[in-house]
């Protein structure tokens, strides 16, 4: 089989911001590396997925080969909105190169490094010709979203078909401040926390006539936030829990307050789980509330990813040491960051992140430097060449 004329990293990176690709709109974006993959060979596939309540997602997998090992790269073409267009000094979805930097909605999180993706696939067929395995792509359009119709639905679809992945780079932007410092080897995990205090409103100068639920809310905030929850371990940082936010809702000076709010978030390490979690909230909630004779209190708990861990290995190795050979860097393997679609990956095989700098990421004027996205290319190349060596 022949290989179409090599991809040019840069010239797919611009094509893919051209396309409006804000979660969950298609903008373009999937047809585009469609057209590309199949040119170089691979079987697509096509997956919307719908549910009642959210937006329909169109998705993307993409493989070349049969055979295993089935190394897959895996991101998203989605992107945030860009907001006031007016902040921008150039078109968010029109790139530009302005000072060896390429700016658009998407260059920083991760369209640069999907075209990355593909140009470094590209260089290594060219190169290596078609290797002992399959090379494959799970690429999401819901990742900015509710992240619901996006990669969950795709694993379940590639399990329901029959299709295994064994090792899987997610291409979100990991590096802190140059190309090169970090690769991410896991994810803490993120649970989030409404309590509602409930009591009777009443006349401050009459306190035994209501039942003030502030005070009650703010001894549990202290019975969760006094005590670190650990101290974290060789590859993650301690927990952290932050209260973002306490609601009350009264303007009047002389009046109790019938209900107070709170709501925390808890970034937990692999030393938890959001089970584990959830048990220790209710408990320590239960205890400030069994020495009060009134109020009632609610507790909304959610759990939007578990903590994971890749252990340092073969692919993690893979990985650096591509990196090392084209930056000359040793990164640190990190579980720093929130989350991404590599929380529902880690369940089917093993998975490690790494991308571009996240400095813009999200923010007016993201860009990317043309340096590191050509450079991020090479990176990906010498992975593939590396792990099917």
């Amino acid at each position: 089989m022949t290989v179409p004329a090599m991809t040019d990293v840069i010239d797919l990176s611009e094509a893919l911001i051209r396309c409006p690709s804000v979660t969950p709109t298609e903008g373009g974006a999937l047809d585009l590396l469609q057209a590309r993959l199949e040119a170089l060979g691979f079987t697509c596939h096509r997956l919307p997925f719908s549910q009642d309540g959210t937006p329909d997602v169109d998705n993307l997998y993409a493989r070349l080969g049969t055979e295993g090992p089935n190394f897959c790269f895996a991101g998203h073409t989605d992107v945030v909105p860009p907001g006031d267009a007016a902040g921008w000094a150039s078109d968010p979805f029109k790139p530009e190169i302005r000072d060896g930097r390429l700016y658009g909605r998407g260059a920083a999180d991760m369209k640069c490094a999907i075209a990355a993706m593909v140009a470094g696939t590209d260089a290594f067929l060219t190169s290596n010709g078609y290797p002992k395995g399959s090379i494959s792509f799970l690429i999401t359009g819901d990742e900015e979203g509710p992240a619901i119709n996006g990669t969950p639905k795709m694993l379940g679809w590639l399990v329901d078909q029959g299709e295994k992945i064994d090792a899987c780079l997610v291409g979100e932007p990991t590096n802190v401040t140059t190309l090169g410092d970090m690769v991410k080897i896991g994810r803490r995990g993120s649970l989030n926390c409404t309590i509602t205090v409930t009591g009777t409103q009443g006349h401050v100068a009459y306190p035994h006539l209501a039942d003030n639920p502030v005070p009650k809310l703010l001894k549990m905030l202290s019975a969760l936030n006094d005590d670190p929850l650990d101290h974290g371990n060789d590859h993650f940082p301690a927990t952290n829990l932050e209260i973002t936010t306490v609601d009350v809702g009264n303007a009047t000076t002389n009046l109790i307050p019938a209900q107070a709010t709170a709501r925390i978030n808890i970034r937990f390490n692999d030393m938890h789980s959001g089970a584990s979690l959830t048990k220790l909230i209710e408990e320590r909630c239960a205890a400030v509330m069994a020495g009060e004779t009134q109020g009632s209190y609610d507790l909304d708990i959610s759990v939007s990813g578990e903590s994971f861990l890749t252990p340092p290995g073969l692919l993690s190795d893979v990985v650096a040491g591509a990196v090392k050979a084209v930056t000359g860097q040793d990164p640190e393997l990190s579980t720093t960051g929130g989350t991404s679609d590599a929380r529902f990956i880690k369940d089917h095989c093993p998975v490690v992140e790494f991308g571009l700098t996240n400095e813009t990421a999200h923010k007016m004027n993201e860009n990317a430097l043309v340096t590191e996205i050509r450079d991020l290319a090479r990176i990906y190349q010498e992975v593939l060449k590396r792990f099917f060596a």
